[in-house]
């Protein structure tokens, strides 16, 4: 079993920046691809929403979605134990719960596809 707990989150002003931690403990999370997701819990009926993914393999091979327009960067600290999520620039459209989720292999953009998940770290972004 993987546990993962995020921490990071909070109130910034528009253009502002959060970096997001999740700490990985039970196993190592050097064969998991981690994955990041947002959930705008504000709208009723919100899915969880691919942000970024990180492989498990050399090079780590991150991946982003599109409205991320190099403004997100994803990181993973082995020996740590700890994947990151560094946001820039933050808007209104970021607000939302987000959460960390490993699965083993590659990052995977749909999140039925991960078998751990953490509880989330609010981030509110004010206009």
């Amino acid at each position: 079993q993987v546990q993962l707990v995020e921490s990071g989150g909070g109130l910034v002003q528009a253009g502002g920046s959060l970096r997001l931690s999740c700490v990985a403990s039970g196993r190592t999370l050097s064969p998991y691809a981690v994955g990041w997701f947002r959930q705008r819990t504000q709208t009723p009926g919100s899915e969880r929403e691919f942000v970024a993914g990180i492989s498990s393999y050399e090079g780590n091979f991150p991946r982003y979605a599109d409205f991320v327009k190099g403004r997100l960067t994803i990181s993973k600290d082995n020996p740590k134990n700890t994947p990151y999520l560094q946001m820039n620039s933050l808007n209104s459209e970021d607000t939302a719960t987000y959460f960390c989720a490993a699965v083993i292999g590659e990052p995977d953009p749909h999140y039925t596809q991960y078998d751990y998940w953490g509880r989330g770290t609010q981030v509110t972004v004010s206009s």
